[in-house]
């Protein structure tokens, strides 16, 4: 079967949501969304006001991106085939995950205004949510050897970790670079 259909039955999954899957997945991908048009929204806010932002600025929304259409699809499957795959172990560290990178990147933000205090912990977290997403991979690599899961799964744990990457390299390297262009962007809203 070609990659095109096997995205196509992936994603049609959808059709098999409760009401529970409805709220879970909006509520998740909405809160990912958030981010992308957060991040996205500042870097715009002070670009038509002039501002220059470094390179690695403009990375955070399009990492935010990739990861964003990754869950997208990925959640589906989570929410459907392999909902009770996950329930156990597995769904505790997706738990983890997602709150070590929620909470990592709060930290972040709010280590433009204390920096000395929050960076040690924003990194803790960081590297906790990397960890936590290769403990991830390894269930996910796992259930695909053995149990034949959709080569589309897999290929979407490409996407997010690809887009957690960019995202969270370049935050960090923004951070380390002195948020350029921050203090100037922030007076405009």
């Amino acid at each position: 079967m070609s990659f095109p259909s096997e995205l196509r039955i992936y994603v049609g999954r959808v059709r098999e949501f409760t009401r529970e899957d409805v709220i879970v997945y909006v509520a998740w991908v909405g809160l990912m969304l958030g981010l992308c048009f957060s991040t996205g929204g500042f870097l715009l806010v002070g670009h038509v006001h002039g501002v220059e932002f470094p390179a690695v600025a403009w990375l955070v929304p399009v990492g935010a991106a990739i990861f964003t259409l990754s869950i997208a699809v990925d959640t589906i499957g989570h929410r459907t085939i392999y909902k009770q795959a996950i329930s156990g172990g597995e769904g505790l560290v997706h738990g983890i995950t997602i709150f070590a990178g929620i909470t990592s990147t709060v930290l972040l933000c709010a280590a433009y205004t204390y920096r000395d205090a929050l960076w040690i912990p924003a990194m803790v977290l960081t590297v906790l949510s990397f960890i936590y997403s290769f403990v991830d991979e390894a269930f996910h690599w796992h259930r695909y050897v053995k149990e034949r899961s959709d080569p589309v799964e897999m290929w979407s744990h490409v996407g997010i970790l690809l887009g957690h990457g960019v995202l969270m390299t370049a935050w960090w390297a923004w951070f380390f670079g002195g948020y350029a262009g921050v203090s100037e962007t922030v007076r405009y809203l």
